[in-house]
């Protein structure tokens, strides 16, 4: 049963970022390929991993890698969209594409799925940011299908 997080706070800063990194893959990588990316060591790696499969966010596969859930597709679509309109608002605030990526990246795992939701509204919902599409498959898309 799908169960939509309920801030977006429920995740550590890195476990956000290899959510994001699996979605920006298409949803399905190696451990080793993660690891390599991330430059840590294996075995931080699969811990972490088995974290992320005990919240029902990844499938994972001893030896042959990791793979999104339907919930983890969800979770993860809303993490890039967080990302992309708060990197967004960077930058139409004066930051460079890159410097709005870097600063976006130190706190976004701290910014709640309704602050989001409300940003987006104010701006207006828009389809792309500086990184790429910003979906609005959630409820912010919703809210914009009934104004």
């Amino acid at each position: 049963m799908y169960m939509e997080p309920v801030e977006g706070l429920e995740l550590t800063p890195r476990k956000v970022e290899y959510l994001k990194y699996l979605s920006e893959r298409g949803g399905t990588a190696r451990t080793t390929e993660i690891a390599a990316h991330f430059k840590v060591d294996p075995s931080t790696i699969t811990k972490t991993i088995g974290e992320l499969a005990d919240t029902g966010y990844l499938l994972h596969t001893p030896y042959r890698g990791v793979e999104l859930t339907d919930d983890g597709k969800r979770y993860a679509s809303f993490l890039v969209k967080r990302h992309r309109i708060l990197s967004l608002i960077f930058v139409r605030n004066g930051l460079s594409d890159e410097q709005a990526c870097s600063e976006v990246s130190r706190f976004e795992s701290f910014i709640s799925r309704n602050a989001v939701d409300t940003m987006c509204r104010a701006m207006g919902h828009p389809q792309l940011g500086i990184c790429g599409e910003i979906t609005h498959d959630d409820g912010c898309m919703a809210e914009r299908k009934h104004s």
